[in-house]
């Protein structure tokens, strides 16, 4: 068992806000951080919308009362020093933009105790971007999440040359003591396992649509026929929601970046953000 018992969650986004959820409904204290009570305010919202859905999609105890009880669990705060006062462990999931995270690592390393170990829930950036920034790169990696926790349950742990080996395995204990299977990573790679097969085929899907060769619908219906998967590309970035890809395609290649564009005028301008607002690459009201 690690000797993890306070967890806060840094950004309550669609991950942030799953990740501080599933902790909590763990037994663990969370504290749900975000840089406004407003925000905050919404993200009571989603955590309630959370114990919700893990009744209806049966998570084991969800129903008999651990959903309520993870919301007890859960405190809020938009004041970083007081969000990780007795915090054992920190966890990072604000959006994927150095610049931000450096910012918030540099406040972090400043408030948080020494015993703190921070986490990144990155899917992009390699843990060694960021060491630098935390004050503690021994006490430093990256812990990382798929979306829809609940069940997509892998929590892969990626550190640096410098993170300590105790540390490393025990963030591989928490994984398993908040309900996902750890996978272990043994030296830094970008995209991690999960983000280093599902990426370029995301990508490769977008890139059919945006320029014009299929319907993003038609492209996802001839992957699961072929292939038998449950779910087609499309349905996998409305799951994602667009925000993210875009982000990062933004910040790529030229061709990244027309996909971007695509995404940016066609879906993201008029509110189409995927499940979370209700419609994406399809419609969910």
């Amino acid at each position: 068992m690690s000797s993890i018992h306070k967890v806060t969650v840094l950004g309550t986004g669609v991950l942030g806000s799953q990740i501080a959820f599933q902790t909590a409904f763990s037994g663990f204290d969370v504290v749900a951080y975000d840089i406004s009570d407003e925000i905050l305010e919404k993200a009571k919202s989603r955590f309630s919308s959370l114990a919700e859905t893990y009744k209806q999609d049966g998570v084991a105890g969800a129903a008999e009362g651990k959903a309520e009880k993870a919301l007890e669990n859960l405190t809020y705060s938009s004041d970083l020093a007081d969000a990780v006062k007795d915090a054992d462990l920190v966890i990072e999931a604000i959006p994927e933009v150095l610049k931000l995270k450096q910012e918030t690592y540099e406040k972090l390393a400043e408030v948080a105790p020494e015993k703190t170990i921070f986490a990144t829930n990155s899917s992009t950036l390699l843990p060694s971007d960021m060491k630098d920034f935390t004050g503690r790169p021994q006490k430093f990696l990256a812990l990382h999440f798929a979306n829809q926790v609940w069940k997509f349950n892998t929590g892969e742990v990626m550190g640096t040359d410098e993170t300590d080996p105790a540390v490393f395995d025990e963030i591989v204990d928490f994984a398993a003591e908040i309900g996902m299977v750890p996978i272990p990573i043994h030296k830094e790679k970008a995209g991690y396992v999960l983000n280093s097969l599902l990426v370029p085929f995301l990508n490769a899907a977008a890139e059919l649509a945006a320029g014009g060769y299929a319907e993003p619908h038609d492209v996802d219906k001839v992957w699961r026929i072929a292939t038998g998967a449950p779910m087609g590309p499309f349905q996998i970035y409305d799951v994602i929601g667009l925000t993210t890809p875009y982000n990062i395609l933004s910040h790529g290649s030229p061709e990244a970046q027309k996909i971007a564009a695509w995404l940016k005028e066609n879906y993201i301008d008029k509110g189409k953000l995927g499940i979370s607002t209700g419609h994406g690459f399809y419609d969910y009201e």
